[in-house]
């Protein structure tokens, strides 16, 4: 299976496309799925553009409302994490995963699929100490502080991802892990990125979470985004364990290594987009505990046995059917015959597609609930074990975008 990996989209479907058909013709290969490592910007019309982290200046529509509105469809099978420049209001409509376009699937906060037998797991956002024990409490309309903190990763997340106990073969992280230019040429990179040269050293560059995922999961590939440039490493875990090929990419622009194409075993397609058993059994198991208030979340029992609910999922799906529920538009799309001069308030919107993913699991629908000042009212104080500790250091923003990021 030949996959292309690409950077930071940045709205630039139309060229990454384009690039890969390019690549197709001059190299006389098939791509088979394209991945994306963030800052994907779904931006649908004028009110997602103005719940983007991006300067006025620097707002512009870009081609995915063109996939959106099906003038356009993508030619490649399409997976992306969100990053830190992202339509945050579209993307928590699928907070848990969905089809952002036909044939664009969106991983959703965190997530695992499965793209015929090849595994794939992701975390959206970026690493921020002072937001990651806090729950999900933002919502549209956004202020200039929520619309930044809404993508900041969030323990929750990182804690589902930590109970994938089977196999996985790739992992997408917008950030990349934190320590991964040991395992590199970091004497290179601090050439071409001068100023990572102190984060470098200091072993402060990239995100703890991440590494914390990086050393429990052990995927063969982890792929990042997110500083702009390209850097590869090789991590062994143990003198005898697996190893992990790590690639960063850069953003789409000409000149720049935003692309890379792997080749990975896997038995013969014809290959789609699947929902993953376990995931789906550690998302129905983890719901209760679904943290949607600003006050810190405390879980006092980290590991979970989800192996009933592994069951039940796979009667569902053995009933049902592994396939992603339909796309389908929940918003105008942009029309340039007809801009509108001025965006509405945005407000949450319920997605079908999330609906119906948690009527399959029999789950209750709670994005559009919201407690920011008040006690998490999910977490069970009768649960057993300790209270976390929030040790995450303070990262800084190491982008050429230092100051849209933050």
């Amino acid at each position: 299976m030949k996959i292309a990996v690409e950077g930071c989209m940045h709205g630039e479907l139309d060229k990454v496309y384009d690039t890969l058909r390019s690549l197709e013709e001059t190299e006389g290969v098939k791509i088979d799925l394209l991945l994306c490592c963030g800052d994907f910007q779904a931006v649908r019309n004028e009110n997602d553009l103005q719940c983007v982290n991006v300067p006025p200046k620097f707002r512009t529509m870009n081609s995915f409302w063109k996939y959106y509105s099906g003038q356009v469809v993508a030619p490649y099978p399409t997976i992306f994490i969100g990053g830190n420049h992202e339509a945050s209001n579209y993307l928590w409509e699928l907070y848990y995963g969905g089809w952002a376009a036909p044939n664009i699937y969106f991983l959703g906060f965190s997530g695992v699929v499965k793209f015929g037998n090849i595994r794939i797991a992701g975390l959206s956002g970026i690493h921020k100490h002072w937001d990651y024990h806090l729950g999900h409490y933002e919502r549209p309309p956004y202020t200039e502080d929520t619309k930044r903190s809404v993508y900041h990763v969030r323990h929750y997340d990182v804690l589902k991802l930590m109970h994938v106990k089977e196999p996985l073969d790739i992992f997408l992280s917008h950030d990349w892990p934190l320590g991964i230019t040991e395992y590199g040429d970091w004497q290179k990179l601090i050439l071409e990125k001068v100023f990572f040269e102190k984060e470098v050293n200091n072993r402060t560059l990239g995100s703890r979470p991440a590494a914390e995922l990086l050393n429990k999961l052990k995927p063969p590939y982890w792929f990042s985004a997110h500083l702009h440039c390209k850097f590869p490493a090789i991590i062994q875990h143990g003198k005898d364990g697996p190893t992990t090929k790590f690639l960063a990419l850069d953003k789409c622009l000409p000149g720049r290594n935003f692309l890379q194409v792997v080749d990975i075993p896997s038995e013969p397609g014809p290959y789609e987009i699947q929902y993953d058993e376990e995931w789906l059994a550690i998302t129905r198991k983890f719901n209760n505990v679904f943290p949607l208030t600003r006050m810190r979340f405390t879980m006092r029992d980290e590991h979970l046995d989800t192996q009933d609910d592994q069951q039940w999922v796979r009667s569902k799906l053995s009933t049902r059917g592994p396939k992603p529920f339909d796309f389908v538009q929940t918003a105008p799309s942009f029309n340039p015959s007809n801009p509108v001069s001025k965006p509405f308030i945005t407000v949450p919107c319920r997605n079908p597609q999330t609906e119906s993913f948690l009527q399959l699991l029999e789950l209750p629908y709670l994005l559009d609930s919201s407690n920011s000042e008040g006690v998490n009212r999910n977490v069970s104080s009768s649960q057993p074990g300790s209270t976390l500790v929030d040790d995450d250091i303070e990262l800084p923003d190491e982008t050429e975008d230092a100051a849209e990021d933050e």
